[in-house]
């Protein structure tokens, strides 16, 4: 028995006007989707326990089968087991965006999505000129990078630092960052850091050529998203599986090495519209001959929500199912063997606010020789005519492993 996971990240939404009071999981064409919807299961799943910032960190963890109330310690750990970065018992992690801040607004949460070349150029300048104090600076894809504090050098213990209130880039766009700076232990120096990263990349070269060639600059450096070293008992310990993960991102890749996860490396997966989405069905179906489980990871789901477009959200969709499930569905029929397939995402991304919320999330489900319900197709409103739902999102693995016999 082989089973996929296919984790389109914050695909479900909430009705849009401009769709006639309709989802874009209800609009767009996804007949792979729902043919599992229809030829298997659909139910609710609660991916964000309460009280939890409705972030990727969370919802992938309970999609992963582990319950954020016991393993949580921040999303920059995960990415930072991503890099191979071992963190000490004083080290805090902080996730570290380049953003563009202008007038004191938050006008892009990704410096218009920057390319790597630029944005790793930039970073290593941090970490030239801003390395001190027990900072470091690592590069990450993209505008996602990561900055390593010692919480001693500070004054300050790695759990009080860990619990300064930071806010995500992506929850205030367009909007003056003047009340959204960091606050609480530590905060003073992170500030600080900021804004010193505001007079480094003002007159970077990096910036100047992109001002030049109509680019949106980095302008700030922005602190969230910490937390400390995180320990997660080995999947193929608590689910007897052999899993391998697919995707562009460091966060999901960083949980799955955590869990034990082989990182299976894909050429041209980007996190953005112009990812391979062919290419990471293709490699994760021959993943499957030598393990048991595969989860694949989608980011522009979430990326259009974020960036408050509905058509690109739709597109982003139709190429996942397209590209990625179709593909998948074919080659795991080819197999010949029996199967089971499930689609869920981490949370919902509201695309008219532009950011995550915490609502429960839909998931279809299919096993070869499996239950059906009644649900024929796979999007928020249809879905609500199942049942079944787990309140604690962390047991859908298990009752998704359960369904293959």
């Amino acid at each position: 028995m082989k089973y996929v996971v296919v984790l389109p990240d914050g695909v479900a939404d909430v009705p849009i006007k401009a769709l006639g009071d309709k989802t874009p999981l209800e609009v767009a064409k996804h007949p792979n989707m729902d043919w599992i919807a229809r030829e298997g299961i659909t139910g609710w799943s609660h991916t964000i326990p309460p009280r939890f910032a409705p972030g990727s960190d969370v919802g992938c963890m309970s999609v992963f089968g582990y319950d954020p109330r016991q393993y949580y310690t921040g999303r920059a750990p995960l990415e930072a087991a991503a890099q191979g970065i071992a963190l000490k018992e004083t080290d805090v992690a902080f996730r570290c965006n380049t953003v563009t801040v202008e007038r004191g607004v938050m006008v892009d949460y990704s410096a218009g999505h920057i390319e790597n070349a630029d944005s790793t150029e930039l970073i290593k300048s941090a970490n030239e000129r801003l390395r001190k104090n027990g900072v470091r600076f690592y590069a990450g894809v993209s505008y996602r990078h990561l900055a390593i504090v010692a919480s001693d050098q500070w004054r300050v213990t790695s759990k009080e630092l860990a619990n300064a209130k930071c806010t995500p880039p992506h929850d205030i766009s367009g909007k003056a960052i003047d009340s959204h700076l960091p606050t609480g232990p530590g905060s003073a120096m992170l500030r600080q850091l900021m804004q010193e990263s505001v007079a480094l990349l003002r007159d970077h070269p990096v910036n100047q050529r992109r001002v030049k060639d109509g680019k949106k600059p980095a302008t700030m450096l922005w602190f969230w998203g910490q937390g400390t070293a995180a320990k997660f008992p080995p999947f193929q310990k608590e689910y007897g599986l052999r899993g391998a993960c697919v995707s562009a991102v460091d966060i999901v890749r960083g949980l799955g090495r955590l869990v034990g996860f082989d990182i299976i490396q894909v050429p041209g997966i980007t996190g953005y519209f112009d990812t391979n989405y062919k290419g990471k069905a293709d490699y994760a179906l021959r993943a499957l001959d030598d393990h048991d489980f595969v989860l694949v990871h989608i980011e522009p789901t979430d990326e259009a929500g974020h960036m408050g477009d509905v058509q690109k959200k739709i597109q982003a969709i139709e190429d996942t199912d397209r590209l990625v499930v179709g593909t998948l569905l074919e080659g795991l029929k080819k197999r010949g063997e029996p199967f089971a397939i499930l689609v869920v995402c981490d949370h919902p991304t509201s695309t008219i606010l532009k950011t995550h919320i915490a609502e429960p999330v839909p998931f279809a489900l299919y096993a070869t020789n499996g239950p059906k319900d009644d649900v024929t197709s796979y999007n928020e409103s249809a879905v609500n005519g199942s049942t079944k739902r787990f309140k604690e999102g962390f047991q859908l693995m298990s009752f998704f492993l359960q369904q293959g016999g």
